[in-house]
């Protein structure tokens, strides 16, 4: 029997993880008439080598008075089979098939990802989990992004979710990992991988069968007031409604680099470029991106993420975690 160490809960690529870890345990049979048991469970380290001691005290006492008859090394053996049990770490079973290894989630998506492909997988967890509302307790971070990639708002996102499929079905032949786990440690790794903050994230979603209801997704001809009553009903402060809104630092909307995770989205903002050339389809940003600026709260807050990066990627860190747990159903022991 081993049980080695395993995490349920992760941050993206950095190596600070929470775990509940099991240290290796095996034990063996008696071999050549001698018993043999090794011990290192976490938290009994006492108890097993108070055992080492009294089993080589009998060993030495066995060399010392010949053989001993059969009955006594059963008698032995049945005493140490007793024993074992209380070294070992308490562990349900239900529990440990319901752990799994994080790390093995992030390189299957690392394997799958490039910056190319940041702002796409990026857009797929807002999609996923932006369709929660507190009202009624419906959407959220659930994988049901899946079913819903032919409407009209989610155009496009097919190839993110094709991208993520390959990566899903090489985890599943190690471990399976539910759509909604996987899009929200996707949308960090993207993150990161393009220079943004590295952001933990909660392991144990359940996907959902179905689809949620249309019409959860904030419109791109909506104005300030609007959206800060969306985001409202989904449990999103204005500041939190605006750093998330950084997001579109990455990708073709013309926010400096397509493939660079930065602040520049606010600078833009304050620049206020509105479009590119006379052609509104080269328009720098949504339309609902230039909302936020004629509104004197957002406006405060695009301030001040232009002029610093770092309460950006804090800010940001702390309002995407908030994102992907919005709604989500978790495992239970």
């Amino acid at each position: 029997m081993e049980l080695t160490n395993i995490p349920y809960i992760a941050s993206s690529s950095s190596s600070s993880c929470f775990y509940y870890s099991y240290s290796g345990c095996a034990c063996r049979g008696r071999r050549d008439g001698k018993l043999a048991i090794k011990a290192s469970a976490a938290g009994s380290k006492h108890a097993a080598d108070s055992v080492r001691s009294q089993l080589f005290e009998q060993e030495t006492e066995d060399s010392l008075s010949g053989p001993r008859s059969s009955w006594h090394i059963r008698r032995r053996d049945f005493a140490s089979a007793i024993l074992l049990p209380f070294l070992l770490p308490r562990i349900s079973i239900s529990i440990a098939a319901e752990i799994y290894d994080a790390s093995i989630i992030r390189s299957g998506v690392r394997s799958v990802l490039t910056k190319a492909k940041a702002a796409g997988v990026l857009r797929l967890v807002f999609h996923d989990a932006g369709t929660f509302e507190i009202g009624d307790k419906s959407g959220g971070m659930n994988g049901s992004i899946i079913y819903e990639v032919d409407r009209p708002e989610n155009t496009g996102l097919n190839r993110s979710i094709k991208i993520l499929r390959k990566a899903k079905e090489g985890i599943d032949n190690v471990q399976k990992v539910s759509w909604a786990d996987l899009i929200a440690v996707a949308g960090a790794e993207a993150v990161a991988l393009c220079g943004g903050p590295e952001i933990p994230v909660r392991l144990g979603r359940l996907d959902s069968s179905t689809a949620d209801p249309t019409g959860k997704l904030p419109e791109e001809t909506l104005d300030a007031t609007s959206l800060k009553t969306l985001f409202s009903k989904k449990g999103f402060s204005v500041q939190e409604m605006v750093v998330l809104s950084g997001a579109h630092t990455i990708g073709g909307k013309g926010f400096g680099s397509p493939i660079v995770f930065d602040n520049t989205y606010f600078k833009v903002l304050l620049e206020k470029p509105q479009t590119s050339s006379t052609d509104m389809a080269a328009m720098v940003g949504l339309r609902t991106d230039w909302a936020l600026t004629e509104d004197d709260e957002c406006l405060r807050w695009i301030r001040v993420y232009a002029e610093d990066q770092a309460r950006f990627f804090d800010d940001f860190r702390d309002a995407y975690i908030k994102l992907v747990d919005s709604g989500a159903s978790w495992r239970t022991a």
